[in-house]
């Protein structure tokens, strides 16, 4: 379609006639996401209030499909990208974020950590010197204080507040330490997410990235889930998969929407998640 004839499409959004309105909008959502460019200028050009309160709405729904469409590719993979998988969760709330702004933040940290990493150290040993990076040099922690907010979910702020919650704190953990060669994967506990350290010698033990790197054992662990009163699984104690952590964090970013009370938000996010969730799940 040509510049005018676009042009004229978004005109057509301050109508007086419903129908019109809603037929213009729906032909501007059949064009896909190639035309957000061009409405975020419309939006630019415009003084009406009420034409930019649809053109943002239509370019709302124009990110969301696009994310929805991605999602769904990037679940078919045999072995799905975590930190892509992080990212598309951040774009719901931030659709212009770049995937590869993201992959040189975490190469930045990485390098940090590999300035003090020992790799012929002991496996205790090496997660004491990545705590130390992680949690004295570049200052990451527990967001104690504003624990529902959705921006513990998205790897962006996290990486730029240096504030998380259990899971965004574990992916971050995990991506460097894996990028150092260490066997850290996440685990699936009730209300809590964590990391194991095991070996292909089935030396285990776990780390609690959300208490500054805290190390305890299978034991630890069993009283937990006591005192939460569950019948043991042998997923409380296994690494879970990339996939299993997306949706995990999906879950924190619905919780979060529904805590301050953005329900629209939290519906929006249930079908992301069903989209790479199988039937029943």
């Amino acid at each position: 379609m040509k510049e005018t004839e676009l042009k004229a499409l978004v005109s057509l959004l301050d109508d007086e006639d419903n129908q019109v309105i809603s037929h213009v909008e729906q032909k501007i959502i059949s064009l896909g996401e190639a035309i957000i460019p061009y409405l975020e200028s419309a939006w630019e050009e415009s003084l009406d209030p009420t034409l930019q309160i649809r053109i943002e709405d239509l370019i709302h729904t124009l990110q969301y499909e696009q994310l929805r469409s991605r999602l769904n590719k990037w679940s078919e993979d045999e072995n799905p990208d975590l930190l892509e998988g992080m990212w598309l969760v951040a774009t719901y709330q931030y659709p212009d974020l770049e995937l590869n702004k993201l992959r040189q933040e975490l190469e930045q940290l990485y390098y940090e950590a590999w300035l003090e990493f020992k790799p012929d150290a002991h496996p205790f040993d090496q997660v004491k010197i990545l705590n130390g990076v992680i949690y004295s040099k570049l200052r990451f922690g527990a967001n104690t204080k504003n624990f529902h907010s959705p921006g513990n979910s998205m790897i962006n702020v996290v990486l730029q507040t240096r504030k998380g919650n259990p899971i965004s704190l574990c992916v971050i953990y995990m991506l460097i330490a894996q990028r150092l060669k260490m066997p850290v994967f996440g685990v699936n506990l009730p209300n809590l997410f964590i990391l194991t350290y095991k070996d292909e010698s089935h030396k285990q033990f776990y780390i609690n990235a959300f208490n500054r790197g805290l190390i305890f054992s299978r034991e630890d662990i069993d009283n937990y889930i006591g005192e939460l009163r569950l019948t043991p699984q042998e997923t409380y104690y296994q690494p879970c998969s990339t996939m299993d952590i997306v949706k995990r964090s999906f879950r924190n970013l619905i919780n979060s929407f529904e805590k301050i009370g953005d329900h629209a938000k939290a519906e929006e996010v249930k079908t992301l998640l069903k989209t790479i969730s199988s039937p029943g799940e």
